[in-house]
């Protein structure tokens, strides 16, 4: 069978491997039922949801006739490079690396790090702008999570709160 449109096969097959991946890590967690819900039963069944989804845009992939076959292009090395770069920054930032004596800096300068960083992925770049965001985010971050959740979560440096 011949592929008719590369980025609508490849697109579903990495949808299909990632669900699958999913529902086979909720296995280990105790699923239940409907009526029952054990921790694994959502991402067991996002899991299933998203392979299926997967399966159904792979077959679009190889039903839909498109006119130059939909060649996928190249790497885009930078956004990859800024976008995981901005998540390894928010991780470090809001836990800490015990290992080399890093502190948590807390949740808002984590967020801060993140919308700062992802955005020089873009091809333009607004300080104004990405401080805005950012600075919507933590307060929408803190209200959720820490106001309205009561999430036990670090909000700011230690050098700073004491």
């Amino acid at each position: 069978m011949r592929i008719k449109s590369q980025k609508d096969f490849f697109a579903g097959l990495m949808f299909a491997v990632i669900g699958i991946g999913f529902a086979w890590g909720a296995t280990t967690y105790t699923v239940g039922n409907g009526a029952r819900m054990g921790p694994g039963y959502f991402p067991l069944m996002l899991g299933v949801v998203m392979a299926l989804i997967g399966l159904g845009i792979m077959f679009a992939g190889l039903a839909v006739e498109t006119t130059d076959g939909d060649k996928i292009g190249k790497w885009a090395w930078k956004q990859v490079v800024f976008i995981l770069g901005a998540n390894l920054a928010f991780g470090v930032l809001l836990g800490g690396l015990p290992s080399i004596g890093l502190p948590a800096m807390g949740m808002i300068l984590a967020i801060y790090a993140l919308v700062i960083i992802a955005s020089l992925a873009g091809s333009e770049f607004n300080l104004r702008k990405v401080l805005i965001l950012a600075t919507v985010l933590a307060v929408g971050s803190y209200v959720a999570f820490i106001w309205a959740l009561k999430l036990q979560i670090q909000v700011w440096p230690t050098f700073i709160t004491g």
